[in-house]
């Protein structure tokens, strides 16, 4: 015979009623309750949106840098062009994208015109120096035989002398008559005549050599700068980079005829970079040579100092060039694209809120219409603005640190004093 479940059943006790109904007065207190406060701040705010709805930024203390953004690219700072030093036929010895250090070679021309002449003016000089040489053995000649003739002229003096003085002796002696003894005097005075004037035709003549000696060598000396300057022209015929880079392009095509000074090639110097920027004309007249920038390549944050300011504008920019901060540069190549910021002004210690469509709404004649919110009111408050940056903007008054301010469009608040955040 099978028993019945009756020793598995729980027997249960019904709440009292008093329980029951304490419950449902709590749930109708509570919500009393909540419904009197929300109607309490319905009442005393003029607007209530959702809270969801608007951007709320807090007031802060800290450093304000008042800025632009500009965009750019990397460019060399030292870019020189090879040029053609006669007129040739070029022999190109490095392609683009090489490689090269200091003082390689990276072209030649082949001038034959020039190094004829140089041929030609080396002749001419030995052919002077040949002339020269032979100068000076003419003087040299010329100089034997005026010394000659001077001693000559010695010699007779000496005789002269000798005789007027024989002729003073045989005179007192009655030995020879008073002509004999004059024509010995006048004997002697021509003598003295003629060595006094081949001393000084001997003077005359070694100046006169020694000039044209000297006249000679002034004409060689021109000849071998000639000479040099043409040797140095045909020396640089073999062209040497000025500094280690990498070349860039080629301006003319191998083995073709070129002129003087026509471009061949670029060269651009790896360790030599500046930024040039576009900035917008409307900034123009605040940018400044040495303003500090901000340079972001590649994923590397630069410090810079602005170099160079175009004086034209292009297309509504202002071009800039930007020279970096003794930093090691790596990576980095011609014409790459960068962004920067140029710092127009740093502030200190400042009260400063995130900028937002606030800026734009809520004018009034004190200034500013802003919306200070507690907790969930927001009260209409008047403040000072100051400097603006791209991020944030000067506070002057009418805030402390800490507040929380509707930094999103307040025109839809429809210049309420107070509104209620739900």
């Amino acid at each position: 015979m099978i028993k019945d479940t009756r020793q598995q059943d729980t027997v249960l006790t019904s709440k009292s009623k008093f329980s029951v109904k304490s419950q449902w007065a709590s749930v109708v207190i509570i919500s009393s309750v909540l419904l009197v406060y929300l109607y309490l701040t319905q009442s005393s705010a003029d607007l209530s949106i959702e809270k969801s709805t608007v951007q709320l930024g807090t007031v802060e203390r800290g450093n304000l840098e008042r800025d632009i953004n500009a965009i750019g690219k990397i460019v060399a700072a030292n870019a020189p062009v090879i040029y053609s030093p006669a007129v040739g036929r070029v022999t190109l010895l490095v392609n683009p994208g090489d490689t090269i250090t200091d003082k390689q070679a990276l072209a030649k021309i082949n001038s034959p015109e020039l190094v004829n002449l140089l041929s030609q003016e080396q002749v001419s000089l030995q052919s002077l120096e040949f002339e020269s040489d032979r100068q000076i053995l003419q003087t040299r000649r010329e100089l034997l035989l005026q010394e000659q003739q001077l001693n000559v002229a010695a010699v007779s003096l000496n005789a002269a002398k000798r005789e007027f003085r024989r002729s003073e002796i045989a005179i007192q002696d009655n030995l020879i008559s008073q002509i004999d003894y004059e024509k010995s005097q006048d004997d002697l005075t021509r003598a003295v005549l003629d060595f006094e004037h081949e001393q000084k035709q001997a003077l005359l003549n070694k100046d006169s050599l020694n000039f044209e000696t000297k006249t000679q060598g002034a004409v060689i000396e021109r000849q071998k700068l000639v000479v040099n300057e043409i040797q140095r022209q045909v020396n640089n015929l073999t062209l040497y980079s000025p500094v280690a880079g990498i070349v860039g392009n080629w301006l003319t095509t191998q083995q073709s005829a070129v002129a003087l000074s026509q471009p061949l090639m670029t060269i651009v110097d790896l360790t030599a970079f500046e930024a040039e920027l576009s900035v917008p004309e409307s900034y123009a007249d605040e940018i400044g040579i040495g303003m500090p920038a901000l340079l972001q390549v590649s994923g590397q944050l630069m410090h810079g100092t602005l170099s160079a300011i175009s004086p034209e504008v292009i297309n509504r920019q202002v071009t800039t060039r930007v020279r970096f901060d003794n930093q090691q540069l790596t990576n980095l190549r011609q014409n790459q694209r960068l962004t920067a910021r140029i710092i127009l002004e740093t502030k200190t210690d400042v009260l400063m809120v995130r900028r937002g469509a606030f800026l734009d709404s809520g004018r009034s004649g004190e200034g500013k219409i802003i919306y200070l919110v507690n907790q969930d009111m927001a009260t209409k408050q008047t403040v000072s603005f100051g400097t603006s940056s791209l991020s944030h903007i000067e506070l002057t008054a009418g805030v402390e640190v800490g507040d929380q301010l509707i930094i999103s469009s307040v025109d839809r608040f429809k210049n309420a004093e107070q509104i209620a955040l739900r």
